[in-house]
């Protein structure tokens, strides 16, 4: 009986430690729930695809347009736009400085009407579905769903840069990068932009 006990015992030890085998069975089992999630997501892209594709992109000029002039303090020092234009597709990047030039918001917006941005955005959308974590001394990593807007959210700790990526609508992806912000002033910035102007 005493032997029993000790074995159980060094049994629930393993299992609730960090042992390999069990830290492989919650990977794989995370793997499956990502690729029925994505499948998941493929499937409900058909339509949104085909619609988008009949979609007419923004114009520069439109997208020059909807740029803020400022975000949350930050002055925007620059912009591009039409970078992605050789290969049909609509998009615009910006870059916006506080006064003592500490600290950075970048946007990059793809529009992802158009045969070639409808595709383009697919991936990001499948990316996005998925559910994942990671963390260790230096950075997290993870996907959130905020406002109902799913999320990926990167933020390194040694310097305070946070980047995030998320969908809007069906339509826009966006990526911000941001330098000496944390996670909750980057979104901060984030809920400044008027994202349903765009379109």
């Amino acid at each position: 009986m005493k032997k029993l006990v000790i074995v159980v015992l060094a049994i629930i030890t393993c299992i609730s430690c960090d042992n390999p085998v069990s830290k492989k069975i919650k990977e794989t089992k995370q793997n499956v729930k990502n690729v029925t999630k994505a499948s998941k997501e493929i499937n409900k892209m058909g339509d949104d695809i085909k619609e988008l594709q009949t979609m007419e992109p923004l114009t520069n000029e439109e997208m020059k347009e909807w740029l803020p002039e400022e975000i949350n303090g930050m002055e925007r020092t620059g912009y591009k736009a039409g970078q992605t234009a050789y290969i049909k597709i609509a998009s615009i990047e910006a870059t916006y400085k506080n006064e003592d030039k500490s600290k950075t918001f970048r946007i990059n917006i793809i529009d992802g009407a158009g045969e070639m941005g409808a595709s383009a955005t697919a991936g990001a959308r499948m990316m996005l579905a998925m559910d994942m974590e990671e963390e260790d001394e230096y950075k997290t990593k993870r996907t959130v769903t905020r406002n109902n807007v799913r999320a990926l959210e990167e933020y390194k700790k040694n310097n305070n840069n946070t980047s995030i990526q998320l969908m809007h609508g069906k339509r826009f992806y966006l990526q911000v990068n941001a330098t000496n912000m944390d996670v909750e002033e980057t979104w901060d910035a984030i809920d400044e932009l008027d994202l349903d102007d765009l379109g």
